[in-house]
């Protein structure tokens, strides 16, 4: 396979969406696994486990799985802790992973060599009332076809989540 290009310049992503919910049901939905569970993933996929240990330093775990006509495999994301401000913010690193949190190359799980080994995440929960704006930035993505669809794939979780907090309220 070939290398990522290094000269290749690192944009990010940057998300903002508003929800019909108050920041703390948003902030449980980030930081509850029961919660994650009922929205992590795009649209068709589900998420059979999440693990969150809230503190700095502490991990966590997201699975996700795949349609059964895309193959209905399991994926896990992970990261650390580096910075919570409760209903106001969270910071952590995130990359792939396996079940049990160890990292794992991308390209092994078949995926092009311009997604990123690991991502830097904020996300900051700002009140607006009773509604919440969302703005999330995830660091080291290049311009790229991977970077659209995860982009778009985030954009999917979102819309699941803002389903469920309709429904929590």
């Amino acid at each position: 396979m070939t290398a990522p290009d290094k000269t290749a310049p690192q944009e990010g992503l940057v998300i903002r969406r508003i929800n019909d919910a108050p920041v703390e049901l948003v902030w449980q939905a980030w930081t509850d696994p029961a919660h994650v569970m009922r929205w992590w993933g795009p649209k068709h996929y589900t998420s059979p486990s999440a693990k969150i240990d809230l503190r700095v330093g502490g991990k966590f775990i997201f699975s996700m799985r795949a349609p059964a006509e895309q193959g209905g495999q399991d994926s896990y994301t992970s990261g650390v802790y580096t910075k919570i401000v409760p209903y106001e913010r969270l910071e952590f690193t995130q990359g792939m992973s396996d079940k049990d949190g160890t990292r794992v190359n991308p390209q092994t799980l078949g995926l092009p060599p311009d997604f990123p080994q690991e991502m830097n995440t904020v996300i900051q929960f700002i009140r607006k009332g009773e509604l919440t704006e969302l703005i999330i930035t995830e660091s080291h993505w290049t311009a790229s076809p991977m970077a659209v669809f995860a982009y778009a794939g985030m954009h999917e979780s979102l819309d699941k989540m803002s389903e469920v907090l309709a429904n929590a309220k």
